[in-house]
């Protein structure tokens, strides 16, 4: 790294810092034979991507397969925008959403390692305004129409809760309920908030569950991310950059895209593609704002996040930069659900998983529809991007695309046939 910082310097005077800068940011690449993978296997999915783009089933996609430390795979397909004619490239930006969550996750470790925060601390030590929160409850009322009624929560919500979506707090816009609606009602992201007066807004709202009783998908992640903040005496942003985005050469990932050349290079679904849920639908990075979604606001490239994956999958360093110990990477990778919490109604990490600090963790080679093996660990983004990373194989694989509509399809038929390009 040190030769590679020197080059770059050198370089700068020339005005050549930016081509230096893309240099460090990439991996190194390597031909799929050589790292075990099967060049004409992982030519079915550019075929199958091709078709769909063909047919105008998604814009355009790019995919990013590594193994060993080195990038065997990484093509872009299709259009960047269908409203245009620029062709995808492999450092498009896209909105990546809740794959915002993982980095949330891993700042909120570092404070850990640091002694600044411990998991088993109730919220409320950083956010008071969660000190006194309350569950809701449907009954019936005399017509027999269902009514929401409050009491008291039994125990406050810990960090660990925050990041294993523990906490009760829930999503408006992922199923039905009384509470889910009062979320939606709530508006909790109109008027662009700060992270801390959402934090406030949210903590006014009935919890749908007793803390440390059931996993519900949630803004859990945006509460840490105002903790992260409170802690470290920083934005969110600014603390992701400094320990996290820059050191990783993580150029392009961040809440906003407000420079025009970055604006061009931002992927688009198609104009009937943008809904997320009840109440959300795509939103428009370029204009900038105030809230730091730590639960789901991010943009980046694959590329970017593959550096995140690979420092996840070596354990916690990258380049000889030591961002987490191996044994917090692994605490993080354990499942935390276990048999105390029970998985909702709408348990997003499917079958044959558990839930770890951020991610969805395999618990066996099994049960699971898709193909993949113990001990790996995923999560993707409502826009359509997908990641996952599996340690047994030595492999990670990032995929990004703008289409909601599509992203439960690509999930499973990318797993599938990635493992299937597995030789050895």
């Amino acid at each position: 790294m040190n030769t590679l910082n020197r080059f770059a310097r050198a370089l700068a005077g020339a005005g050549l810092l930016a081509c230096a800068l893309s240099f460090a940011a990439d991996l190194p690449r390597a031909k799929p034979e050589q790292v075990g993978l099967s060049s004409e296997r992982l030519a079915r999915i550019s075929a199958l991507f091709r078709a769909d783009v063909e047919s105008k089933k998604i814009p355009g996609a790019v995919l990013l397969v590594a193994r060993h430390g080195k990038v065997a795979h990484f093509e872009a397909l299709g259009k960047q925008d269908p409203a245009g004619s620029a062709p995808m490239t492999r450092d498009s930006i896209f909105r990546i959403y809740s794959m915002t969550k993982p980095i949330t996750s891993v700042a909120a470790m570092m404070l850990a390692e640091e002694g600044r925060i411990s998991l088993g601390q109730p919220v409320s030590m950083y956010l008071p305004e969660f000190a006194r929160m309350s569950v809701g409850i449907e009954k019936p009322d005399g017509d027999g129409k269902p009514t929401l009624e409050s009491v008291p929560a039994r125990r406050q919500m810990t960090i660990q809760d925050l990041l294993r979506h523990s906490s009760g707090l829930t999503y408006g816009f992922f199923g039905p309920g009384l509470v889910k609606k009062a979320y939606v009602d709530a508006g909790l992201s109109i008027g662009d908030p700060t992270n801390a007066e959402f934090s406030v807004a949210v903590a006014k709202l009935p919890l749908a569950y007793q803390p440390g009783t059931t996993w519900d998908y949630s803004h859990s992640t945006d509460v840490l991310g105002r903790l992260i903040e409170v802690v470290s005496g920083k934005t969110l942003y600014q603390f992701m950059r400094e320990r996290i985005l820059d050191p990783l050469g993580m150029r392009d990932t961040s809440f906003y895209v407000t420079e025009p050349a970055r604006q061009a290079r931002l992927a688009e679904p198609f104009a009937d593609d943008r809904s997320l849920g009840v109440g959300a639908t795509m939103n428009n990075p370029r204009s900038g704002g105030k809230w730091e979604s730590g639960g789901g606001g991010m943009v980046g490239t694959a590329m970017d996040y593959a550096r995140f994956l690979q420092m996840l999958l070596n354990r916690g360093s990258l380049d000889g930069k030591r961002y987490l110990g191996p044994r917090t990477v692994e605490y993080m990778t354990a499942d935390h659900n276990g048999t105390s919490i029970t998985p909702g109604p709408l348990y997003l990490p499917g079958p044959g998983y558990g839930f770890g600090l951020g991610v969805a963790v395999r618990r066996g080679a099994g049960e699971s529809a898709a193909a993949g093996a113990a001990g790996d660990y995923y999560w993707g983004g409502a826009g359509g991007t997908y990641m996952w990373v599996d340690p047994k194989n030595d492999m990670f694989v990032v995929f990004m695309m703008q289409s909601p509509k599509q992203r439960v399809h690509y999930r499973a038929l990318l797993r599938d046939m990635v493992y299937a390009a597995v030789l050895r």
